[in-house]
C-alpha cells in the first residue's frame, strides 16, 4: 500500500487506522508526503499566514515529527517530495513557484508512478477530487496521483478516505454533545459525499489508541489538541471506523467491503 498525503500529520489524521491494520498483517505500507508543511503552526502557534511566522522552525520541526509519527502509524518507508506547502486557498503563498499546487503535474506523476512500480504497490490511497476539505495541496495530491496511475503498471486499486454525509452529521453531533472542539477541516469535510460512494468500511477500533498517538506525535500542530486529549472511549467512538471510496480499479472489484486488498 502507498498513501500519498499532502502534509506532515495528514497520514496520522486520515489513514493511520488502515495503515496500522495492514502493517500488523505484514503488508508493506509506504508513505509519500508531498510538502514540508512549512506553513503549519510555528513554536508560538502562529499560522503560516502570520507575518511573524517562523518558517524555518516549522519546516524542521515537522520533518522530525513526521518521521516519528510514521513509525507509529505503521509505515515502513517515508518518501518526502519536498515541495513547499501552498497554504490555504487564497493565501498569497499560493502564487509561489515552489508551492506544491504549482508543480508540474506530469513530472510529479512520473515520480509517483516510479515509486508505485518500485515497491509493487497494489493499493494506492489519496484524497478525493475536493481534497477532502478543499485544501489546494490535497487537491493537487489527487491530480498527480490520478495521473500517475496512467503510467504505473503495479497498482490495482485507488481509494479515497471519506466521511459520508450521514456519518459526518452523527460525528459532529456526538462531538458537540461531549463539548469537543473540532477543527474547521472536520466541519467542512464530507458535505457532498453520499453514503453510497463508500465501498469499504474499515473497523480500526483496535488501532484507535495508536492513531491518537500518531496525531499527538505532531505536537507542534496544537490545533489538533482536542483530538489528542479526548478520552480513549470518545476517540474510539469518533475515529474507530474509517470509510473509503473506491475511485479506480484495474479489474472488476467486489470483495473489498471490509478489506482494501479483498480479492487481490
Amino acid at each position: 500500500m502507498v498513501c500519498v498525503h499532502a502534509h506532515p500529520d495528514d497520514e496520522a489524521i486520515f489513514t493511520a487506522g488502515v495503515t496500522s491494520h495492514y502493517a500488523d498483517l505484514g503488508y508493506q505500507v509506504i508513505l509519500v508526503t508531498c510538502t514540508n508543511g512549512q506553513l503549519g503552526l510555528d513554536e508560538h502557534a502562529r499560522p503560516g499566514s502570520d507575518p511573524l511566522h517562523d518558517v524555518e522552525w516549522t519546516r524542521a520541526t515537522r520533518a522530525g515529527e513526521l518521521q516519528r509519527a510514521a513509525i507509529v502509524a505503521g509505515f515502513s518507508r517515508v518518501i518526502s517530495l519536498g515541495f513547499d506547502d501552498s497554504g490555504m486557498a487564497g493565501w498569497p503563498q499560493n502564487a509561489r513557484p515552489s508551492a506544491f499546487m504549482n508543480a508540474e503535474v506530469d513530472a510529479v506523476a512520473a515520480t509517483l508512478a516510479a515509486i508505485f512500480d518500485e515497491v509493487h504497490a497494489s493499493v494506492v490511497v489519496t484524497y478525493d477530487e475536493n481534497g477532502f476539505y478543499g485544501h489546494p495541496d490535497h487537491i493537487m495530491a489527487n491530480v498527480v496521483t490520478r495521473r500517475a496511475l496512467d503510467a504505473a503498471t503495479s497498482p490495482r486499486r485507488l481509494y479515497y478516505p471519506v466521511v459520508p454525509t450521514s456519518v459526518l452529521k452523527e460525528f459532529i453531533e456526538g462531538a458537540r454533545a461531549k463539548d469537543v472542539f473540532l477543527p474547521a477541516w472536520v466541519l467542512s469535510a464530507g458535505l457532498n459525499v453520499p453514503d453510497e460512494l463508500v465501498a469499504s468500511t474499515m473497523d480500526v477500533r483496535a488501532f484507535a489508541k495508536r492513531k491518537q498517538l500518531a496525531i499527538a506525535t505532531h505536537a507542534s500542530q496544537v490545533d489538533n489538541a482536542e483530538l489528542v486529549t479526548m478520552s480513549d472511549e470518545l476517540f474510539t467512538m469518533l475515529f474507530g471506523i474509517e470509510y473509503y471510496q473506491r475511485a479506480w480499479s484495474r479489474d472488476v472489484t467486489a470483495d473489498d467491503k471490509s478489506d482494501l486488498f479483498g480479492g487481490l
